[in-house]
């Protein structure tokens, strides 16, 4: 089992005593809510500009290029000045828009992609709510993004916007199935919904390997699907600029754009969160059968650091694939979903309840 050394219950467990000493019952959740949020803006903001700099990096590696390299060092404050450049920058209003629904999409957006994020488990005790059927949860709350992109491209009353929505929304709502799917495989492993009960279950070894190949397809699924759920590269037929400007938010600027860039990297984080959650056992460390002396070495990382390193190791996956592969025609999209993706999980995860029944995982 993974040690206790950087469980961080205790450090939330002082906090709200500290706070019930001070405030009624009533105050205390108050103010705790209001804590909470204002460390997960915090967290968004400034993981969105180190996702941007470390997308900029990666594909310059990739590519055999330099990368940003002249504000601040090592480039490090160039997305610090586009942030500073598109809060700045004029709010153009589009003539015959639909002016509340235009204004409403884009906080659509972000707000999913807030939801979702609430219910990682971060490291061990850190996790702002722990909902017992929180894989359901994740999924409903991040599927809601599709509605601010589909209220973004027809309200923006432009042609390109409108077919960049439209391909958008058929995309999501067909690879959300195989995202489903190979999430729900791991489901049938753990036998619970929970997020941190999933991570337990993967204390004597990570269902990526516990769950045999069966496991590794659904992994392999939930990667390429999920990459085409956010719509990244090179599933990016949604915002395809050499055929629709910018798709669904060519219309947008300023703080507005602002929020769709923004989500899209957020967005990636969590697929990420979620796969190393449910996949690579989240914040549990990387234990070897009956190693003591190498899994008790494992466990001094800090379960925080865990979960960072795996996400990111998915996160780097995504981004390879985008500046890998070219981009597909949205037919060819469509029809690795329905045609390839789909029944291949669909018979996966009837392999693996076999599996768990007839007791033969690890």
């Amino acid at each position: 089992m993974s040690s206790n050394l950087y469980d961080f219950s205790t450090l939330t467990g002082s906090i709200h005593a500290a706070l019930s000493g001070m405030m009624s019952s009533g105050w205390v959740v108050f103010t705790e809510l209001v804590l909470i949020g204002l460390l997960f803006l915090l967290f968004y903001a400034l993981l969105g500009l180190f996702l941007v700099y470390l997308e900029r990096k990666v594909c310059a590696i990739i590519q055999n290029r330099v990368g940003p390299n002249r504000v601040g060092k090592w480039g490090l404050l160039q997305t610090i000045a586009d942030l500073i450049k598109l809060l700045l920058k004029e709010l153009i209003p589009i003539r015959k828009a639909d002016p509340i629904l235009f204004n409403l999409a884009p906080f659509i957006v972000i707000l999913a992609s807030f939801m979702a994020m609430a219910a990682l488990p971060f490291a061990k005790g850190l996790q702002a709510v722990d909902f017992n059927i929180g894989v359901f949860y994740v999924m409903a709350v991040s599927s809601l993004g599709v509605v601010g992109i589909l209220l973004a491209g027809w309200s923006s009353n432009s042609k390109y916007s409108l077919i960049g929505a439209i391909r958008s929304g058929a995309q999501i709502v067909s690879y959300e199935l195989s995202v489903g799917l190979s999430i729900l495989a791991i489901v049938v492993f753990s036998g619970t919904m929970q997020l941190s009960g999933i991570v337990e279950s993967q204390a004597d070894g990570w269902w990526l390997f516990k769950g045999h190949i069966p496991a590794l397809i659904a992994f392999v699924i939930f990667l390429i699907a999920s990459t085409a759920e956010i719509n990244r590269g090179p599933f990016d037929l949604a915002e395809a600029e050499s055929e629709l400007t910018a798709g669904f938010h060519t219309e947008y600027s300023g703080i507005k754009f602002a929020f769709f860039f923004l989500a899209e990297y957020i967005n990636m984080f969590i697929v990420a969160a979620i796969g190393a959650t449910v996949f690579l056992g989240g914040w549990m460390p990387f234990h070897i059968g009956n190693w003591e002396g190498f899994n008790h070495i494992m466990n001094y990382i800090p379960s925080i650091v865990w979960f960072f390193l795996k996400t990111f190791f998915i996160v780097y996956l995504i981004m390879w694939f985008k500046w890998t592969f070219p981009r597909l025609r949205i037919d060819q999209l469509l029809t690795l979903e329905w045609k390839y993706l789909l029944p291949i999980s669909l018979v996966n995860i009837v392999f693996i309840a076999f599996i768990v029944l007839m007791g033969w995982h690890f």
